[in-house]
């Protein structure tokens, strides 16, 4: 029984420190940091441009991901790897958090697919 609660115990804190993990990057600071992502994808993060992805409300992590993907070259698209290319992992951190802290104006997938 001892054995069951450490091991629960300790399943806890690991999901505890893992969260806060997760949760990095300060919205404030990522919107300064983001004012040159304005131009395509909006200040509100909604794109107008349906060829310009919108960002707003997207998983944090996600966005993370799609950043250090367009840096480290796994996703390849000429803008974006230009546009991330000094961005350090701390600024991937801010402006994700900032993307996804604004409320979507995406209801649908519908006319934002390629292809439709």
């Amino acid at each position: 029984m001892q054995r069951a609660l450490a091991l629960l115990s300790f399943g806890a804190v690991l999901a505890f420190a893992s969260t806060s993990l997760l949760a990095s990057g300060d919205p404030a600071a990522g919107k300064t940091k983001a004012a040159a992502c304005f131009a395509c994808h909006g200040a509100d993060g909604n794109a107008v441009d349906p060829q310009y992805p919108r960002l707003a409300g997207q998983y944090n992590e996600y966005l993370q991901q799609v950043l250090h993907e367009y840096k480290d070259g796994r996703r390849s698209n000429p803008i974006m790897k230009g546009m991330v290319a000094t961005l350090s992992d701390q600024d991937i951190e801010d402006i994700s958090a900032y993307f996804s802290s604004l409320p979507t104006k995406l209801d649908t997938l519908k006319g934002h697919v390629q292809g439709d």
